[in-house]
């Protein structure tokens, strides 16, 4: 009986002087770090390094406002990085206009075009479509300030012979001469309420512009402000063709894709 061994029940998460003594003898394995330890040191992990990139997404101007608040070799560090920047992106800066172009064209023009890590946007139009000539419209304002992604635009029937009226407009996008993306008329857009804002996110959705460029915010302002005049009118457009003489029995227009 002098020799009977007795199982010992022991918690090896516990914090006690005798798991330290089974610890360092190897008896029980350590103790797995705090949950709470490491959560704080992640938190100190994402703030420094937010500190660290807090001039990031700071242009020119907003660098020029913090020189008295910053360190000196700091900020014209970033000046520095944002000036190579700005030079690459004017280097891009070829197109800013929607060009047309027929089918003999599309292969140079559209596909060939966008090698290189380019990107090109395509329009396949229908000039009596309403969501084309609203495409139409908001393609002229967006090449401009992207200038840097070629955009062109070419009826459907002559690109594709026999394409279905119903599926105008077709926008159409490639990278690499690959198709990254293309949507059959806007439904998937915001239909006949489509804005700038909602091609401005399938260009972020592909890649084509970062979430944070800037031009992104330029006119913000004017823009929230002009988006409930231009529903309106879009609408009362749609109101005076539904309201002519032969469509008095309000059948629904053929071109309204909501």
């Amino acid at each position: 009986m002098d020799n009977a061994k007795f199982q010992v029940q022991v918690d090896p998460t516990e914090d006690t002087e005798w798991n330290d003594i089974l610890r360092a003898h190897g008896i029980i394995p350590e103790r797995p770090p705090s949950p709470s330890a490491q959560i704080e040191e992640a938190l100190e992990e994402v703030l420094q390094y937010k500190h660290d990139n807090r001039l990031e997404d700071k242009d020119l101007d907003e660098l020029d406002a913090l020189e008295d608040e910053e360190d000196e070799d700091f900020i014209n560090m970033y000046k520095q990085r944002r000036m190579a920047q700005i030079k690459e992106l004017a280097k891009k800066l070829e197109f800013g206009e929607v060009y047309p172009i027929d089918k003999a064209e599309y292969e140079n023009e559209v596909t060939q075009a966008s090698k290189d890590g380019k990107y090109v946007i395509v329009h396949l139009s229908l000039q009596s479509n309403l969501q084309s000539r609203l495409l139409g419209s908001l393609m002229i304002p967006l090449a401009r300030k992207f200038a840097e992604i070629k955009m062109c635009e070419i009826p459907a029937q002559r690109c594709i012979p026999n394409y279905p009226d119903s599926n105008c407009p077709t926008l159409i996008i490639y990278h690499n001469t690959n198709v990254a993306k293309q949507f059959i008329t806007l439904a998937q857009l915001g239909g006949n309420g489509t804005t700038q804002k909602d091609l401005e996110q399938v260009l972020i959705t592909v890649g084509a512009v970062a979430d944070n460029d800037k031009r992104l915010i330029i006119n913000q302002d004017d823009e929230d402000e002009s988006d409930g005049d231009d529903r309106k009118i879009r609408f009362a457009n749609k109101k005076s063709i539904r309201s002519t003489p032969h469509n008095n029995n309000n059948d629904s227009d053929d071109d309204f894709f909501d």
